[in-house]
Formats: C-alpha cells, sequence, structure tokens
C-alpha cells in the first residue's frame, strides 16, 4: 500500500436523488448493496440540500458500514438542520454488538466518534480544521494542559518553539490563573479553560508554577509555527542494556527526517529496547506510521505482510458497469502534485478517480508489507498509552504485536481500527470510515482500545523523560526485572507519587475532559492511495 500523500480534491459534486436499498447488519464486514444510481440530469434543490444529499449518498456507497443505512426515502437528509447533524445521525445506525451502541457513538456528546467534515480545506486548499493540524504546522499557543487532580491543573505537552514554549511552559507547570481567573477546578472550569486556550483570542495570560516550584507569569501570543512531534528522546542504562525512550505526539507529515535521526542514535547508542511514548497521540498519516513501523521492526520481517485494508464488500466486489455508476467517479485521484491525472481507459475516460482503484483485500495497494529501515535492533517495544492513544498509534501496536515483544502500559487506548481518504462536496471535505486494517495475523477489531499490560495513571508533575513519573518507571521497572512486580523501593517511590494526587479523574473523566481541554487533538489515520496510472 502506497499512501505517502494527503489528497486534496478540487472538484465539487452534486449528486442526484438515489433510489437505494440495505438491509441493517451488525457486523464489521457489511454485506454488498447496490450502488445509488445517478443521472445526468440537472438535480432540484438548494445548494444546501443538494450537499446534505450528497453527504448521505457517499455515505450509502462508502461508509465502512453502509449496509446499516437506510433508504434516501427513510433517511430524508434534507430534513437535518445542519450537515452535523446528518452526520451524525448517518453514524448512529450501526451497531458493535460487543457493546451493544453503534460503532460510533460516544457516550454523552452529540459527534460522531469517527466522522466529522473539514470546512477549511475546500476554502483555502488547507487542512487546517482537522482538529490538529497533522501537515507539520499549526496557529495557536502551543500547548494543552489536563487535571492531575480535580484541583491540579497541569501543562500536559508543550510543542517545541511554540509560542507556550517561548514563554518558558514546559511540561509539568502547575497553571494558577488564567486571563486572571484563579478557580481552576474541575469541573466548573473546563469550558472556561477550552474557550481561553482554544477559542479565537490573540494572546493569553498565565501564571503558574514552573517545575520546581518557582511562581512565574507570561502572555502567550498565539502565532503559527512548525510542529515537530517528537518532544522528547532520551538513553537510559539499565543494568547492562541500553533502553531508548521518544515521546511522540502526532504522526505528522514532516517529521520523516527527524524519525531517521532519532532511531539512528538510537541504534549507535546499542539501545535494545524501546519506549515509545503515545500517551497524547491520536495520530495522523499512515506513512510516518508505517515509517515507525519499519525503524523498529525485525530486518527478517521485510516482505512479510504488516498490514491489511479492509473497504466494505460492496467496494471489494464492484464490476465495471458500478464503478461507472459510482460516486467515486466524481473523485479524481491526483498525483505527487496534486494535479489530475490522464487516465482515458478508465471510468469517465480523461483522468484518475478513486473508481479506477482496486478496493479487494488481495490487491497490492491495499498490502502493506514490513520493509525493514535503519539498523537499529530491538528486543523489545514498550508503548506508554491513554485513553488519547488512537488511530495510527493503535496501527503501529497492533501491527508490531505478532512480530516482536510488545508491552502496553497506561489504560485502555482510544480504539480507532479504522481509517479514511477525504471526499469532497461542494464547499467541504467530508470523513467517514471507509476501511478497516488488520495485521498479519488478521488481528484488528479494536473498537474498545487496545487493552494494556499494566494500568497505570499518569504523573503530570513530572517532565518528560523523569524517572518516576509512573509510566516511564514502570516500563524502566520492567526492562531491569522482566515484570511489573515492584520491590520495596520502587514500591515506595510509587507510592510517594500517588499521595500527591489524591484526587485523580476517573479515566471516563479524564477522556471527556481531553475532549474538552485538548480539541485540537486529532484522532484518525489519514491514508490516500498514491496510486499511478
Amino acid at each position: 500500500m502506497r499512501n505517502n500523500k494527503f489528497t486534496l480534491l478540487a472538484i465539487p459534486v452534486f449528486l442526484s436523488l438515489a433510489m437505494v436499498t440495505a438491509c441493517k447488519k451488525n457486523n464489521v464486514e457489511p454485506e454488498p448493496v447496490s450502488p445509488p444510481v445517478t443521472t445526468t440530469t440537472t438535480p432540484s434543490g438548494t445548494r444546501d440540500e443538494l450537499t446534505k444529499d450528497s453527504i448521505f449518498l457517499y455515505g450509502k456507497e462508502l461508509y465502512y458500514w453502509n449496509t446499516s443505512l437506510p433508504t434516501y426515502e427513510v433517511f430524508k437528509p434534507r430534513d437535518f438542520s445542519s450537515n452535523e447533524t446528518e452526520l451524525y445521525a448517518m453514524t448512529q445506525y450501526s451497531m458493535d454488538p460487543l457493546t451493544g451502541k453503534p460503532y460510533e457513538y460516544v457516550s454523552n456528546a452529540r459527534e460522531p466518534k469517527y466522522s466529522f467534515f473539514d470546512y477549511n480545506a475546500a476554502t483555502t486548499g488547507k487542512t487546517g480544521a482537522l482538529k490538529a493540524d497533522v501537515n507539520g504546522s499549526a496557529n495557536d499557543y502551543g500547548f494543552s494542559v489536563q487535571y492531575n487532580n480535580d484541583t491540579d491543573l497541569r501543562v500536559k505537552y508543550v510543542y517545541p518553539n511554540s509560542p507556550a514554549a517561548q514563554q518558558g511552559l514546559t511540561r509539568g507547570c502547575r497553571l494558577t490563573s488564567v486571563n486572571g481567573r484563579t478557580d481552576l477546578t474541575y469541573p466548573t472550569a473546563v469550558n472556561f479553560l477550552n474557550s481561553a486556550i482554544f477559542g479565537t483570542n490573540p494572546t493569553i495570560t498565565l501564571a503558574f508554577n514552573d517545575i520546581n516550584g518557582n511562581p512565574k507569569t507570561a502572555v502567550v501570543s498565539s502565532s503559527l509555527y512548525t510542529v515537530n512531534p517528537i518532544l522528547y528522546t532520551h538513553v537510559y542504562t539499565v543494568n547492562t542494556k541500553k533502553v531508548g525512550y521518544i515521546v511522540f505526539n502526532s504522526f505528522t507529515n514532516n517529521v520523516s527526517a527527524e524519525l531517521n535521526t532519532a532511531f539512528a542514535s538510537f541504534a549507535t547508542q546499542g539501545v535494545s529496547e524501546l519506549i515509545v511514548d503515545l500517551r497524547y497521540n491520536g495520530g495522523g498519516y499512515v506513512s510516518t506510521a508505517t515509517q515507525i513501523i519499519n525503524l523498529a521492526a525485525p530486518a527478517g520481517e521485510t516482505g512479510n505482510t504488516m498490514f491489511t485494508s479492509y473497504y466494505n464488500s460492496y467496494l471489494q466486489s464492484i464490476t465495471s458497469a458500478q464503478r461507472k455508476a459510482s460516486v467515486l467517479a466524481h473523485q479524481p485521484l491526483l498525483d505527487d502534485a496534486g494535479k489530475l491525472q490522464t487516465f482515458t481507459s478508465g471510468v469517465n475516460g480523461a483522468y484518475a478517480t478513486y473508481a479506477d482503484l482496486d478496493f479487494s483485500p488481495t490487491a497490492a495497494d491495499n498490502i502493506e508489507k514490513f520493509a525493514k529501515s535503519g539498523s537499529l535492533a530491538l528486543n523489545r517495544i514498550y508503548f506508554l498509552v491513554t485513553g488519547s492513544t488512537a488511530s495510527a498509534s493503535e496501527l503501529t501496536i497492533n501491527s508490531l504485536k505478532p512480530v516482536m515483544d510488545v508491552k502496553l502500559i497506561g489504560s485502555t487506548t482510544y480504539g480507532k481500527p479504522v481509517g479514511f481518504f477525504p471526499i469532497r462536496i461542494d464547499k467541504v471535505d467530508m470523513y467517514i470510515p471507509e476501511f478497516e486494517t488488520k495485521n498479519k495475523l488478521g488481528v484488528g477489531g479494536y473498537y474498545s482500545g487496545l487493552t494494556v499490560d499494566k494500568v497505570s495513571p499518569e504523573d503530570l508533575t513530572k517532565a518528560w523523560g523523569d524517572e518516576t513519573e509512573t509510566l516511564l518507571a514502570y516500563a524502566l521497572l520492567y526492562a531491569k526485572a522482566g515484570n511489573f512486580v515492584t520491590t520495596g523501593t520502587k514500591t515506595a517511590s510509587l507510592r510517594a507519587t500517588a499521595t500527591v494526587m489524591p484526587s485523580k479523574l476517573s479515566v471516563a473523566e479524564l477522556k471527556a475532559v481531553d475532549e474538552k481541554l485538548d480539541p485540537k487533538g486529532f484522532k484518525g489515520m489519514v491514508m490516500t492511495p498514491d496510486k499511478k496510472f
């Protein structure tokens, strides 16, 4: 599978009404359905109505759980008050038999777990509305926060060279005042903090105690900066072995060289075990995930299957006639320069489109194979994870599990084994689950998240790399002793840590707060085929 770029589609599409039928089915592999029927006549309706039609009709053909959707007449897309309410309704039909709830259900929320719209891309050509700028730049303060306990608000990460970093903020700083407000208690301050940190204000005024407890103040101005998702690296000596540590915050598309350099440094220093900190990493580009997988995987896996992408059953078995009627014929497959690819023997006789692709799981483009890079040879890899660890992060973990010793430390991950490519509809790009990935053993379907080998809360009072931070401490303990059983000394250290966090939020509360206090935290894996015609 080749997925080296994020394709921006440039042709607005309106579809005519379609008379389609489907049967509801509560499994992960949808049954084939007949394609929507399109006509060459100009459809009637307002621009807004036609957009709502297209949202449903694209979902009816492309959505991974498309067989769960009702007919157009039953769904009535034009009756919805907004694109968002329509999308939410469309995603609540497909039921996960393990939970009895929709795959895209989120407790106490009216937004889908996976699907969303990006309005910015269609008007500016950039993907800034993807909740986080996974394209390597951002225009904000450059930090995020989380509660260490209900009265202790901490900076959880700061991007290097961001405005916040330039003003001295680091992970572990305790905020004592935001824009003059000193009551920052959970949950009463959450909405205020969301507006103050992630709203439209050009500046934010902070009072905080640094990692050593020294009181400081800063005025941080929002500005454009380059995102470096590698927040920290280090090598520890544990008995006679070298253990590497890398904090990786997002699968951006601008970090390839830096990743190669970091892993080469680990190899040079003789690292035999590696700790990859993905606790806040919600995903990004599949191509970046495959790069990390190949840097970490055993050389002997080269040429073997890494993972396979599975589309819905209709797309897997689409016929030539169905391709010509497919809505995908309206979505051009651009080249690396963002230009149309001439393809006169394709569906539309002029340029390549997504309707020209082979969506079967046996197609070479849908099977990613290992191709070891670098010289790092690992005996074991640890992943530090939380409920914010999602999608491309989970893909990385799931792909490595069958081929090496993998240990997970922290809490159950987000649960997103599905991915998407953008669908342009007039002035919006729609992202809905279109494929699921499964590793070389055929394992996927972790919709409730990946479970950990050692359950542990994190410690937001500690800087990156602090050996007493609970998640890192457990990884280093396992590297030393071969298990997570603490010695007397280590137990005392962990207990001492726990005493300063007496009112920790529950896992469910932390997930809910993360949606508010890290709203730009992108959760997804973006993959567009880079096929040449």
